[in-house]
């Protein structure tokens, strides 16, 4: 019989104010027999880093002069090739399949910009420590998840939002919830201290139950054996749940907090940001994107990403 714990997916990447230490909770997660999921966990934590990483970065650039570097798309284009980082432990946007090669909606949107760009996609693994870096040092053409922050516009350009990462109130389907008034009266679990516990205890009307657990995979093991009637986690989070079609069949109720995913690019490459826009602008038109969030996500894409 599946148990709650083995349904568990990794932690959401929300934004943290205290978190569970990243090593730690992979490792628990791990011996829970599931393939963790890290997810927004991992932005979250990255971020920190970036914001160090990107003050370093701008404080250097004051001393040293701009080098002549070739036009990206020219490069692309006589080599053939684009190179485009991806997180590969972050599913459902990207991890490794069981026939042992990379998956997920980052994955489909890398071969989609590939066609696009008539190249071939060359994927580069990197971390939320490395990343930046990658692409400062144009190991790789272009990243893909990225959230767009005031720390990060000071040193990269961003495409048009292609994914929507938010986080979200989830509940049985049998369970009546479309909005904050419904909670009242309703008991919720999120881990304390995040935004998740931020977000809904700024709304939950002073009725709702609202309980905390010191870690985000107690909050959702006690939403998945009954102790509580709702939860808080990421869209991604809980695009993974509805996978496994628990026993208390969840369904997304309504969204909080919003910051969706962009490619990062290098600046001053505005041909190869025009195009990128382009391309995820005529996925979203023609219905592809959307495809990619259905199929990913087990959700629409929002019309108003």
């Amino acid at each position: 019989m599946t148990t709650p714990d083995s349904l568990a997916p990794r932690v959401s990447r929300g934004r943290p104010a205290p978190r569970v230490r990243y090593g730690q909770l992979t490792r628990h997660l791990r011996n829970l027999g599931h393939p963790g999921h890290l997810g927004k966990l991992r932005r979250g934590l990255a971020m920190a880093a970036t914001t160090l990483a990107c003050a370093g970065f701008v404080a250097l650039s004051a001393f040293i002069a701009p080098a002549a570097h070739a036009d990206a798309l020219d490069s692309i284009a006589k080599s053939g090739v684009v190179r485009i980082g991806v997180f590969e432990d972050y599913p459902p946007f990207g991890s490794i399949g069981p026939d042992m090669k990379p998956e997920g909606y980052d994955i489909d949107v890398a071969n989609l910009i590939g066609k696009a760009l008539n190249a071939k996609v060359e994927l580069v693994q990197v971390t939320g420590d490395n990343r930046m870096a990658y692409l400062a040092d144009h190991k790789a053409d272009m990243l893909l998840s990225v959230g767009q922050t005031p720390e990060r516009e000071k040193v990269i350009d961003f495409s048009q939002p292609y994914a929507p990462y938010y986080l979200a109130v989830f509940g049985p389907k049998a369970l009546p919830v479309k909005n904050a008034g419904d909670l009242a009266g309703k008991t919720i679990s999120v881990a304390r201290g995040t935004l998740e516990d931020l977000s809904v205890t700024k709304i939950a009307p002073p009725s709702a139950t609202i309980k905390r657990f010191d870690d985000p995979n107690g909050a959702i093991s006690a939403f998945l054996s009954g102790q509580v009637q709702l939860m808080v986690v990421g869209n991604d989070v809980g695009a993974t749940i509805l996978a496994r079609h628990p026993p208390n069949d969840p369904e997304q109720k309504f969204a909080l907090f919003s910051s969706p995913d962009h490619v990062g690019l290098n600046k001053n490459e505005p041909r190869l940001k025009q195009k990128i826009d382009d391309t995820i602008a005529r996925a979203r038109k023609d219905g592809t994107m959307n495809a990619i969030s259905q199929k990913w996500l087990r959700a629409p894409l929002p019309a108003d990403l």
